[in-house]
């Protein structure tokens, strides 16, 4: 299995009331962030079976972005085990009700996604100090029995090849080269040898769902 782990991108500052900033949305650098996530993903043909978030919104959001740009049109499944108060146990529990699924993407937060993170490619119970960012994006792939943590990506990196493919695509004369050149040329260095196989659609466990409506890719200069 293949999961990806996405942090819900900005989002401003917290609010003093609970149940107020669970209904904290995105602000416009944390829109941005997940646009620009989303569509490095899509250049790397990333593909998954199920989108799986917390059901704040500012995880929704986030989710519902990166899987625009991904052309995921499935479900949004909303699950408590990505709160932010949620325990490793209840993650681990999660994971096991979509464990026929091929891949995955998870939307959730800090301060325990990224100890999720950690814990999930350490050995033996041990714990790997992993800090993820707001908008991150890692893939971690299931191998002989344990997880692999083939990369990461920050919104630092997202933005630089975002940057890159701006470059490239602007030549001394004002002409242009292939669209997304900049993102093919700084993400494969990162990203691991093998890239993601389109899985097939399998029934999913039912949970709280919502629809995502997804817009049709069109070529991005």
């Amino acid at each position: 299995m293949i999961i990806y782990f996405v942090r819900h991108a900005s989002a401003g500052q917290k609010k003093p009331s609970p149940k107020k900033d669970e209904k904290r949305s995105l602000d416009n650098e944390g829109v941005h962030q997940s646009t620009q996530v989303g569509r490095i993903l899509s250049s790397l043909e990333t593909n998954v079976d199920a989108v799986i978030s917390s059901p704040l919104k500012r995880a929704t959001q986030t989710a519902a972005l990166v899987a625009n740009e991904i052309g995921y049109d499935g479900k949004l499944y909303l699950e408590n085990a990505l709160r932010p108060e949620a325990k490793y146990d209840h993650f681990r529990d999660m994971l096991r009700k979509y464990s026929k699924a091929e891949a995955l993407m998870v939307v959730g937060h800090d301060p325990n996604f990224s100890e999720f993170l950690g814990r999930i490619v350490a050995e033996n119970g041990g714990r790997a100090h992993i800090d993820m960012k707001k908008g991150a994006v890692a893939k971690i792939e299931t191998g002989q029995k344990r997880y692999v943590l083939h990369w990461m990506l920050t919104p630092r990196l997202a933005k630089a090849a975002a940057d890159a493919s701006v470059s490239q695509s602007s030549g001394p004369a004002g002409g242009s080269s292939q669209n997304g050149a900049g993102l093919k040329l700084l993400i494969p260095a990162v990203s691991g040898k093998k890239k993601d196989k389109k899985s097939k659609k399998k029934k999913q466990p039912q949970a709280e769902a919502l629809t995502i409506k997804s817009r049709p890719k069109t070529s991005r200069k």
